[in-house]
């Protein structure tokens, strides 16, 4: 049976802590019919340079990730598109676990690989055991293997978001046909997460909210399927899970309301005051 052609798609800018094991963790797949596609946002830094040591097929692409996404899929070889970003690493069967999926299931439109965080300090563990609640949650993870030409049929990412992009696309392409999951993980590396930066991260997107709830409406902002509110009833519904250790799960609980509370507030300033005259 002739295999399938996949195409890796990875997104850059400055990324020069994390790019050498994302790159090395796709290139040492045991799944080898496929080609790596590096989009880079104009790096200042050695990025490109890593980039070079693993692929030539590298371009220069913004403003944001989805539209560096929708580039590299345009110029993909590829019957299947992966696309993941430049702080993961691969499981070394990812590909491989992906392809066997699709060809066993033909309705199967695209496929989520669910994710665990690392990184180093105390709030990376609070990452970590935050992320571990989400495999399999359907409202939460998303998908990352993906058929291309349905790809291209649903549009791609909507460059109009500028976060929950992932999410909008998994909709999209649920209305195609199946979603399924492999066992195979990704492991996301959140380097030395630190409790402020991560606070203003998420007030970034939520100045940026607005857009992808007119994308996808919902009765609530919060109450929705991956809002506080579901996510907190989540945690809380596997108490064994979340204190085994209970100093992380308090940081955990603590850091998570921190994020809501910075978005929330990105949220309402947008709301209140065009995105172009808001300051920081």
């Amino acid at each position: 049976m002739n295999q399938p052609f996949v195409s890796v798609i990875v997104t850059t800018k400055n990324n020069h802590p994390t790019l050498n094991a994302c790159l090395k963790s796709i290139t040492t797949q045991t799944y080898q019919n496929m080609e790596l596609i590096v989009v880079d946002n104009s790096s200042t830094d050695d990025t490109v340079d890593i980039a070079r040591q693993y692929t030539s097929l590298i371009f220069t692409y913004g403003p944001e990730r989805s539209a560096q996404r929708n580039y590299a899929a345009h110029h993909a070889k590829g019957n299947y598109l992966l696309i993941i970003d430049s702080d993961m690493e691969l499981g070394g069967e990812v590909v491989d676990a992906c392809v066997q999926q699709v060809l066993g299931s033909p309705d199967t439109k695209a496929v989520i690989i669910p994710e665990e965080s690392f990184g180093k300090g105390f709030w990376a563990r609070c990452k970590n055991l935050e992320r571990s609640f989400y495999v399999g949650v359907d409202a939460i993870e998303a998908a990352r293997f993906i058929k291309a030409d349905v790809f291209r049929q649903v549009g791609g990412f909507n460059e109009e978001l500028t976060g929950g992009e992932d999410w909008d696309l998994t909709w999209r392409l649920r209305e195609q046909g199946q979603v399924a999951r492999v066992q195979e993980y990704i492991r996301h590396n959140e380097g030395h997460v630190r409790f402020k930066t991560s606070a203003r991260k998420m007030y970034y997107y939520g100045r940026h909210a607005a857009a992808y709830f007119a994308a996808n409406p919902t009765t609530s902002v919060v109450r929705n399927a991956s809002g506080p509110f579901a996510r907190y009833k989540l945690f809380f519904s596997r108490p064994r899970a979340l204190f085994r250790h209970p100093l992380v799960a308090a940081g955990m609980l603590v850091f998570k309301a921190a994020e809501y509370a910075a978005a929330g507030v990105g949220y309402w300033r947008a709301k209140s005051m065009p995105l172009e005259n808001v300051h920081e």
